[in-house]
């Protein structure tokens, strides 16, 4: 068994394409695949404010727009023709213009009247910058409404402020909703790829199918599940942390607990499926054919809800479905193992499933003492 676990270290350091796979991949997907998010949220948004009212009320209201997170006032123009001719030389990307009368129109008891606009060629930053400006107009808004109220001597209703609080994705971006998911299916994908590439590999060498014995079985797979599980503490205890993701909500033992579930899982359909292959080359077709969709089956970016119910049943036969559930459910919600115990159990039978497809593809035979030593 143990000859086994260090054989597999040693068929994997002598096949570049392995390592790549095992131990350098996770390491590249680490540095630039989140590096596309790290701009998600939009802050600072360069912003023009004309104002033609030049009134207490407009002064107050320009106030509060720079003080939202989203805005930064960059210039206060004479007219809208000049906020026209910023926003086209992308000098700003939203303008806010303030009509001469909106002091007076509230002050009478009527609503005053702004406008915004935006450069549609920011979608992204302009909409934001505008949404965090409506934020601070609706604050105006409502204390235009009380200074009414008191005027007209009515009894002011009691004021009441929606302060929205995020869970699990606490920044709102798209990085920190989707990369902790991808994180653990590229651990799946790795090992999936590189059991079955030295499979292959070895499979070639040998123009016979492989024959193992139990105990040699067994070793390879703990080999594997430790690799796996190198995998799941890098990016869950090291680039999670360095991305400031979500992380460790759950109780560390409940997250180890589902980690050895999901490793151990993956790793038994990589045997299973390596009891297939012939060739070094078939893995990585089928991993090409095979990867957005069983991320896509996995319910993380599209609800299951919303999913045909076959192919929410046929979504369960793959680890990468019950273990985002459970990891996700773990790691970045906050979850106990007991409230995925559906997940839980459904990767405990993928793994007797595929471990005896395992068994019985590659011990039937006694070895050859060739096949043994490779």
């Amino acid at each position: 068994m143990w000859a086994a676990f260090r054989a597999l270290f040693a068929a994997i350091l002598a096949d570049r394409a392995a390592a790549l796979l095992l131990f350098a991949s996770p390491l590249l997907y680490a540095g630039f695949y989140p590096s596309a998010y790290t701009g998600e949220v939009v802050v600072q948004a360069p912003v023009v404010v004309v104002d033609l009212d030049r009134t207490g009320a407009s002064r107050g209201l320009i106030t509060r727009a720079a003080a939202v997170q989203q805005a930064q006032l960059v210039g206060s123009l004479a007219s809208v023709a000049e906020a026209e001719a910023w926003l086209a030389e992308d000098r700003a990307v939203a303008a806010l213009i303030i009509p001469a009368g909106f002091g007076a129109d509230i002050a009478r008891g009527g609503a005053g009247t702004v406008l915004l606009t935006g450069n549609g060629a920011h979608l992204l930053r302009a909409s934001t910058a505008l949404s965090g400006i409506g934020v601070a107009l609706g604050q105006s808004g409502r204390e235009a409404a009380r200074d009414q109220t008191r005027a007209l001597g009515l009894p002011a209703p009691p004021a009441l402020a929606l302060v929205p609080r995020p869970l699990f994705n606490t920044r709102e971006g798209y990085g920190a909703a989707v990369f902790p998911g991808v994180a653990f299916v590229i651990v799946h994908q790795s090992l999936l790829l590189g059991i079955a590439l030295l499979a292959g590999t070895a499979r070639e060498r040998l123009g016979a199918p492989l024959r193992l014995v139990p105990a040699q079985l067994a070793g390879i797979a703990l080999a594997a599940v430790c690799i796996g599980l190198l995998g799941v503490g890098w990016f869950a205890g090291m680039v999670f942390w360095l991305q400031d993701y979500p992380r460790a909500a759950a109780p560390f033992a409940d997250v180890l607990a589902g980690a050895l579930l999901f490793v151990v899982a993956t790793v038994a359909a990589s045997l299973a499926l390596a009891s297939f292959f012939r060739t070094r080359e078939r893995p990585l077709q089928l991993g090409l054919a095979v990867s957005l969709p069983l991320f896509f089956l996995s319910g993380l970016s599209w609800p299951a809800e919303a999913t045909p119910a076959p192919l929410v049943a046929l979504a369960r036969l793959f680890p990468t479905t019950p273990g985002l559930e459970l990891m996700i459910g773990l790691n970045q919600m906050g979850g106990r193992l007991k409230d995925y115990a559906p997940a839980a159990w459904n990767l405990l039978l993928l793994a007797a499933l595929f471990g005896a497809v395992a068994l019985s593809g590659l011990t039937r035979n006694p070895p050859a003492r060739a096949a043994v030593q490779d």
